[in-house]
């Protein structure tokens, strides 16, 4: 059991297993929606996560035309999971948000063409 929280705990995911994927995204939606460089999600079954707290949500299309479903801590702010309109049988988890540094490492890099030139991207040889 894996469980991802909030930056003050109000609001936490429990995921049972491993992720089915890792995924770096370098998107300028993601990059706002961290405040960071890119944004780094676990991909979970549905059936396999439980959500626990109160979240308040913020819902956009995707580049592709999907809706995403956001859910964020009404008092920290942290964005801890999503649901992708897309991928209806996943959810979606920050992987900094599971604050583990052992953590599996991304498996799919995606927007490259939006990456900044200094994240160096583990896969480039």
């Amino acid at each position: 059991m894996r469980t991802a929280s909030c930056a003050c705990g109000q609001l936490n995911i429990l995921c049972d297993g491993e992720p089915r994927l890792v995924a770096l995204c370098h998107c300028l939606d993601c990059q706002r929606r961290t405040g960071s460089t890119y944004g780094i999600a676990a991909f979970f079954a549905r059936d396999h996560v439980k959500a626990e707290g109160t979240a308040n949500t913020y819902r956009r299309l995707s580049d592709g035309g999907h809706a995403i479903t956001f859910h964020f801590c009404p008092d920290c702010g942290s964005s801890v999971f999503w649901e992708p309109e897309r991928k209806p049988d996943a959810i979606a988890v920050a992987v900094g948000c599971f604050a583990d540094p052992e953590f599996p490492a991304p498996t799919r890099f995606v927007w490259e063409e939006r990456r900044h030139g200094w994240v160096v991207n583990p896969e480039a040889k």
